[in-house]
């Protein structure tokens, strides 16, 4: 008989116990497991929204990189050929330099050859009067022949 009643005595703490553990237990231990449950379910979802967002950025980034890639291929192109019209007119500019100064040292080559032929028939001039007054042996008076040595210039001429 002991054994009915200690049976029946563990039946009644266990039911306590059960009821006991159901009433105040199980609704913070549940509760607090759901609330673990939601905010791993929450970190989830953050880490695939944060995963997403990644992709996204990672997907701006590189679309921002090519824009700038581009904004410094057009920059490069147009300081390129800014450099280039530099270049072709500072070519410009040196070639009509070159073409001055060619101009002017013809100019003056022409100019000291013209010079030259003026004194060259000066002199062809005076000989040709210190010839002819050698050979009449006379004086020959410069001022009266002036003509004669003006006709002499233009006929060397």
């Amino acid at each position: 008989m002991y054994l009915n009643a200690t049976l029946i005595v563990q039946i009644i703490v266990f039911l306590a116990l059960w009821w006991f553990t159901a009433r105040f237990v199980w609704p913070p231990i549940t509760k607090a497991l759901d609330e673990r449950s939601k905010k791993i379910a929450d970190g989830l979802a953050a880490a695939d929204k944060a995963r997403a967002d990644l992709v996204a950025a990672e997907r701006r980034v590189e679309q921002e990189l090519q824009q700038a890639r581009a904004g410094a291929a057009e920059v490069r192109s147009g300081a390129e050929k800014q450099a280039a019209g530099i270049v072709e007119k500072a070519r410009a500019e040196a070639a009509a330099i070159v073409a001055a100064a060619r101009k002017s040292a013809e100019d003056e080559a022409v100019l000291a050859a013209q010079k030259a032929r003026d004194q060259l028939r000066d002199q062809v001039a005076q000989l040709a009067v210190a010839g002819a007054e050698r050979i009449l042996r006379k004086e020959v008076d410069a001022a009266k022949h002036a003509d004669l040595l003006a006709n002499l210039k233009n006929e060397l001429k």
